[in-house]
């Protein structure tokens, strides 16, 4: 099973760290512009600010983006494109359930956790995009979102998972978890992101799995 991605045209690297190599004109303005937004806001930072941060003139800028709007979409945007390509690898694998989602988790971490400055800029100030860009966002989200519900309600329907609690409130608890992130993950701190990652994911199944032997739950097959 593959998730079509929602129409998100354009991919770029968001890396302000990047420094190793050389930026295109449009990477510069992008990563000069998540800094800022990061650092003090969306509505703070003003495009002459983002120009001189990238070093371009602010026809590049609007040559590239036609408004401080569309650079938060392109921010935003570029996380959820990893994870939806992230989700559909995984998924092309075909692997057990429980497999599956121990991976689907380990991606979503990792992936966050890296990017936590464009996570961060997503979480706090979303609310500011557009109608249209914040719609195309949306609906990425919730494919990711819907596709990994539809997983644990298969496994538990299949007596895979135990219906010890609604396909919704696992999805929930997950991304949860996953939107606070950015909030307390610190590089330096003392578990690397696959290691929160592994641990979530142990919660989460070790309250869904079937002790060995146990039939399934009453109502599943």
């Amino acid at each position: 099973m593959s998730v079509p991605r929602p129409e998100l045209p354009g991919r770029l690297s968001t890396d302000v760290a990047a420094a190793d190599r050389q930026l295109s004109t449009r990477e510069r303005i992008v990563a000069s512009a998540l800094a800022l937004f990061a650092e003090q806001g969306f509505d703070a930072t003003s495009v002459n600010q983002i120009v001189v941060r990238a070093g371009v003139a602010k026809g590049a800028l609007y040559h590239h983006f036609a408004s401080k709007d569309d650079l938060l979409y392109e921010v935003s945007r570029e996380l959820v494109d990893r994870q939806l390509d992230g989700m559909n690898a995984i998924l092309a694998d075909r692997q057990d359930t429980a497999r599956t989602l121990r991976e689907l988790i380990r991606d979503l971490v990792v992936t966050t956790a890296g990017s936590a400055p464009a996570a961060k800029v997503f979480s706090r100030e979303s609310h500011r995009l557009g109608d249209a860009n914040q719609a195309r966002v949306r609906a990425a989200r919730r494919s990711i979102h819907d596709t990994f519900t539809d997983l644990v309600r298969s496994a538990q329907h299949s007596g895979e998972f135990r219906a010890v609690t609604s396909p919704d409130m696992v999805t929930f608890t997950v991304f949860g978890f996953i939107n606070e992130l950015p909030v307390w993950y610190r590089a330096d701190g003392p578990k690397t992101p696959v290691q929160i990652a592994d641990e979530l994911s142990e919660l989460i199944l070790s309250a869904l799995m079937p002790a060995p032997g146990q039939l399934p739950a009453e109502g599943q097959p």
